[in-house]
């Protein structure tokens, strides 16, 4: 039973969590384009901004990993969201018929 008590589960923790931080951003970038196309850039800088600044001021381990984890994939939904414009016109993502005009 001691052995089981001295494990050290951060890394677990951390790891499991990045894994769902960027398994959950896939289909909010699909989804965000598909709605509001690439014009809701900016709260998703708004959103790493943030992640960044509790990742510098937590003295929790955990938590700072996954703040910061959260701000970098938030950075990277950014790149991914005009990624995502890209793969709708060569057809490969379904355009939203109400934004069509935005397209082209």
């Amino acid at each position: 039973m001691e052995l089981i008590s001295s494990f050290n589960y951060e890394g677990v923790i951390i790891g499991l969590s990045a894994f769902l931080i960027i398994g959950i951003f896939h289909p909010v970038v699909i989804k965000a384009e598909y709605y509001w196309g690439t014009r809701c850039w900016w709260i998703f800088l708004v959103l790493a901004l943030v992640g960044i600044a509790v990742s510098m001021v937590s003295h929790n381990t955990i938590t700072s990993s996954i703040s910061g984890v959260f701000a970098f994939s938030s950075l990277w939904t950014i790149k991914e969201l005009f990624d995502q414009r890209k793969r709708v016109l060569k057809g490969w993502f379904p355009m939203n018929p109400q934004r069509e005009e935005e397209y082209f």
